[in-house]
């Protein structure tokens, strides 16, 4: 009755949650937190404490001051057996905001982004909620004490119920597209317009048509394309919630939310630099997209921590990519998603032989402390090859005159790739210090090419120069007509 009631205050606004599973001493190691649930068969109800300090719930979004309710993670306790980690809703403020008793909220303090989003220390002094406050898809907890679960390891019951944070990786990934479409466009539409020294020694020719400025920002314009593309087929395997493809959806989303966050915080960093002083401007808004960006890569789960994630999954599911000897010239689309196949697959046999080398006492060894170089790149190399087929395969199927930019764009995704990998693929014998100079050549032609439609590529993100608010990125020159002290009140 309670969850139901929950339910509908929450899809009709009149109430917000949040939700509870880090704690200051136990982030990725979850499965190791402190905070209790214990059953009371006497009163038919779950007291939920905080022991310690380590145990209080830390960063929780929304706490601080809108929260109605919070999703505790906490060990379920019934007459005495500890069942694992449950999902427990608890009520922490009142209709009027007020903080409830035995609750105990402290704001989290200033943080370098994101200010707007309340975040919160959360503390439960043996409070009590009635025993149908249990989250009970997976488990279900009887009057008289009883946890009955289809999932019998209290380990595969928590895995379970974690598992509802893919929705969450995904709107991150999102979010973080949503912030490289818009610090892409300030980037592209200042360089279009800032003029500076052309061939007469006067300054008539735009910065965007310089190759310094093409080859910062055009890899960059054809990454977030291709992610666009791989984010959009997971959110469509995360939609259809087909069972049979479950652990490859949850690798999926572990690999696109690090991957769409990192592509962040580097094309941010690159376009604050590549737009000079301006850039420097908070009104600029590259300052605002840093701080999304830290916060992206962090939460929901640490991106390299995620990889690690990926790589396991990936690991007990591997079957090598089907792949081809490289040609001598390893230049075209299909030559270069070769060589991403190529890179995957050696790198999950070779991770795979000393993980079986170090046998079951040697595997934390192994894993923790001498192979995170092959983890992390593995892990990676998963998802962008991912995203590479993925964006292939939207290109075969589009007739419409879209076809020879997207492919363009792949092109110069795919040479990006390898150009920037190009040391471990000359190392492992992959390709030739010959071959190298090629993908260099033919990355200096692709950015020229995307340069000359890089205005119209950004126009199609339809970002209103309203939402993009950034001067620099509409009348700069209008802009500083007067002392504005960089507010943008009136503009």
């Amino acid at each position: 009755w309670y969850q139901r009631r929950v339910r509908e205050a929450v899809v009709s606004t009149q109430s917000t949650g949040c939700f509870g599973l880090t704690e200051l001493g136990y982030g990725n190691n979850a499965v190791e937190m402190e905070t209790t649930a214990t059953y009371d068969s006497d009163t038919g109800e779950l007291i939920v404490n905080t022991p310690t300090s380590l145990a209080q719930k830390y960063w929780i979004t929304n706490g601080a001051l809108h929260a109605h309710h919070i999703v505790v993670f906490a060990h379920l306790i019934s007459g005495g057996k500890n069942h694992g980690i449950h999902a427990v809703l608890v009520p922490i403020r009142d209709k009027q905001l007020n903080v409830l008793p035995g609750v105990l909220v402290e704001e989290m303090g200033y943080k370098m982004g994101l200010n707007g989003v309340d975040n919160a220390k959360l503390t439960f002094d043996n409070v009590r909620v009635p025993r149908d406050n249990l989250l009970d898809k997976f488990s279900t907890l009887s009057e008289d004490g009883t946890l009955t679960s289809d999932i019998k390891s209290a380990r595969a019951r928590f895995l379970a119920v974690a598992d509802q944070l893919l929705a969450g990786r995904i709107c991150i990934a999102s979010m973080s597209l949503g912030g490289a479409k818009a610090a892409l466009s300030v980037a592209v539409k200042y360089s279009a317009t800032r003029l500076t020294v052309g061939s007469t020694g006067k300054s008539d020719t735009p910065i965007l048509s310089y190759q310094l400025q093409q080859h910062a920002l055009m890899p960059l314009l054809a990454r977030t394309f291709a992610l666009n593309v791989g984010l959009d087929k997971v959110k469509r395997e995360w939609a259809e919630q087909d069972p049979a493809k479950h652990q490859e959806v949850v690798a999926m989303v572990c690999a696109l939310k690090p991957i769409c966050s990192w592509h962040l915080e580097n094309l941010v960093s690159v376009c604050r630099e590549r737009c000079g002083g301006q850039g420097y401007l908070s009104c600029n808004r590259f300052g605002t997209f840093i701080g999304l960006a830290h916060a992206a890569m962090t939460a929901e789960g640490d991106n390299s921590v995620l990889i690690q994630k990926v790589t396991k999954e990936r690991l007990a599911l591997f079957k090598p990519q089907e792949t081809f000897a490289p040609g001598e010239d390893v230049t075209s689309t299909s030559e270069l998603l070769n060589l991403i196949k190529t890179r995957e697959n050696m790198l999950f046999t070779s991770l795979g032989g000393k993980l079986a080398a170090a046998g079951k006492d040697g595997l934390y060894q192994t894993w923790m402390m001498e192979e995170n170089e092959n983890i992390q790149n593995a892990g990676k190399t998963f998802g962008e090859r991912l995203i590479a087929d993925e964006f292939q395969r939207v290109i075969q199927e589009t007739e419409d005159d879209t076809k020879d930019v997207l492919t363009n764009l792949l092109h110069l995704h795919l040479v990006s790739y390898v150009k920037d990998n190009a040391a471990w693929y000359l190392i492992n014998s992959v390709i030739t210090p010959e071959q190298a100079t090629q993908i260099t050549a033919t990355f200096d032609h692709l950015c020229r090419v995307i340069g000359a439609d890089a205005l119209p590529l950004i126009e199609s993100f339809k970002i209103s120069d309203e939402m993009l608010s950034a001067p620099i990125g509409r009348d700069w020159v209008g802009f500083n007509d007067g002392d504005n002290k960089g507010e943008l009140d009136g503009f």
